[in-house]
C-alpha cells in the first residue's frame, strides 16, 4: 500500500500514524507540491496530498484513506462502532482537518512553504493574525475537553487523536508551542500524543530534514 506526499503535510502524516498505530506497513512515495507522478495523479486528480494506492484500488483524501483502511483492517478498531462514538470521531477528525488545521495552514504556508518551497515571500500579516485571533479559542476548546484519559473517544486511542494531534506538529516545526501555563491539559495531550512511535518517528525525520534545509 502506498501513500503519495510528504510527511510534513498534517494529512499525510495522519494516514501514517494511523497506519502505524493498526500495525499496517504502509510506503511513503515521498513527493512534492505539483507532482505530475502518474500513480499519484490517478489517485488524486487535483494533485492534492495524499494520495493513495492499494493494488489496483486508488483514493484521495486523508479521511477517505482512513476509513477504508478501517474496513479493510478492522483491528485494532480506531473509529468505533458504537453510534455516539463514531459520531464524536468523525467530528474529531473534521476539527482536526478543518479548523486546526484552517487555522495552522495559514501559517504554516505563509511562513514556511510559501518562502522555502515556492521561492515567494508569504502573507505574515495572516499567519500572525490566525495565531492571534484562531489559535487561542482552539485551544480553549481542546482545554475543556481533554479528559482525565488523555483521549477524546472512549478514553483510549481512536483516529479522534490522531487527526486533532496531526497539525500541532507542523505548529512544532514553526516554534510555536502550546503555553502550559495557560492551556496545562491541552498541552500535555497534544504532547503525549506526538510522542507514540506512530508520529515520533516521523516528526524526527521532518525536524532532520529542516536542519539540512536551513
Amino acid at each position: 500500500m502506498i501513500v503519495f506526499g510528504s510527511s510534513i503535510s498534517p494529512f499525510v502524516r495522519k494516514v501514517l500514524a494511523f497506519g502505524a498505530e493498526k500495525g499496517l506497513e504502509l510506503e511513503l512515495r515521498s513527493m512534492g507540491l505539483g507532482s505530475e507522478d502518474p500513480d499519484f495523479c490517478a489517485a488524486s486528480p487535483f494533485r492534492k496530498m495524499p494520495g493513495f494506492k492499494d493494488g489496483d484500488f486508488s483514493i484521495c483524501d486523508s479521511s477517505a484513506i482512513v476509513h477504508y483502511l478501517e474496513a479493510k483492517f478492522p483491528e485494532p478498531n480506531l473509529i468505533p462502532a458504537e453510534p455516539r462514538a463514531r459520531a464524536r470521531t468523525i467530528w474529531f477528525d473534521e476539527f482536526g482537518d478543518t479548523i486546526v488545521m484552517g487555522c495552522g495552514g495559514k501559517m504554516f504556508f505563509n511562513r514556511v512553504v510559501a518562502p522555502r518551497f515556492l521561492g515567494r515571500e508569504g502573507d505574515l500579516a495572516l499567519a500572525d493574525q490566525a495565531e492571534k485571533e484562531e489559535l487561542p479559542p482552539i485551544l480553549d476548546y481542546l482545554e475543556t475537553i481533554v479528559p482525565a484519559s488523555g483521549f477524546l473517544v472512549e478514553d483510549r486511542l481512536t483516529l479522534a487523536d490522531i487527526a486533532v494531534a496531526s497539525p500541532f506538529v507542523n505548529l512544532g516545526h514553526m516554534d510555536v508551542q502550546v503555553d502550559a501555563a495557560r492551556w496545562p491539559k491541552a498541552r500535555a495531550y497534544v504532547d503525549a500524543i506526538l510522542a507514540r512511535p506512530s508520529f515520533a518517528a516521523w516528526i524526527e525525520r521532518e525536524r532532520a530534514f529542516f536542519a539540512k534545509a536551513a
